[in-house]
């Protein structure tokens, strides 16, 4: 039973509470901890978001001009090289992302046992989706063969491609953010959430390229030729 006499009302009620000014307080204390002029922190800005600028950039020519298939006289052995510059870039990167964590504080509330726990989580479902993505695609299928004229038969449906769709991208998004969390890290969040917009923009960027060149290969002119 309910009592009439209303008892202390902490906060003025939950009705009083401005939830956009909660939000601001979470992100200011986020940001307490990051020293955005550090200069790890910036060498990991600038790998983050130099990565997918370059090899979107890179494929577009190659998929006009055709001059890195020319130069390296095979499709095949172009997409294999920018692959392998691509990775040197993405083990730099996580690099730099390391770095930029381990230079900055940690967050007390996430230096426990339990978010180490769940860090580790999001490390082994990141996992599984690069590298089943790898798989599912091959080399030349991850590696941006498709702007090399490297098509496969159609597009790739199979796991994880029928639970996600870029798995590859969200994969590598959930890594860094269990290596961010595994480090009770708010530099790593931050970093985190801009590999996420990153790899958004990407999508965007990409996506309807991929779409349009299955969709030219499906057609029943290009099929006749």
């Amino acid at each position: 039973m309910r009592s009439s006499v209303a008892g202390p009302d902490c906060c003025g009620g939950l009705g009083n509470v401005d939830f956009r000014q909660a939000d601001l307080c979470v992100m200011t204390r986020l940001l307490g901890y990051v020293d955005p002029s550090d200069p790890r922190f910036v060498a990991a800005i600038l790998t983050i978001t130099f990565n997918p600028l370059f090899w979107n950039v890179v494929a577009r020519w190659e998929q006009k001009t055709r001059k890195l298939s020319r130069a390296f006289r095979s499709p095949y052995l172009a997409c294999y090289s920018l692959g392998a510059v691509i990775l040197l870039l993405n083990i730099l990167r996580s690099h730099c992302f390391t770095q930029a964590m381990l230079s900055q504080p940690k967050m007390e509330s996430l230096d426990n046992p339990t978010a180490y726990r769940m860090g580790l989580v999001l490390l082994g479902v990141g996992s599984t989706f690069v590298l089943s993505s790898f798989f599912a695609l091959g080399f030349t299928g991850t590696f941006l063969g498709d702007y090399f004229g490297i098509l496969k038969e159609a597009r790739v449906t199979t796991f994880p491609f029928n639970v996600l769709d870029n798995p590859m991208y969200w994969g590598s998004t959930a890594n860094y953010l269990g290596w961010a969390v595994m480090h009770a890290s708010p530099t790593g969040l931050l970093l985190t959430a801009v590999v996420a917009l990153v790899y958004m923009v990407a999508i965007l960027y990409e996506e309807p390229f991929t779409t349009q060149i299955y969709q030219q290969k499906a057609s029943p002119s290009h099929k006749r030729s």
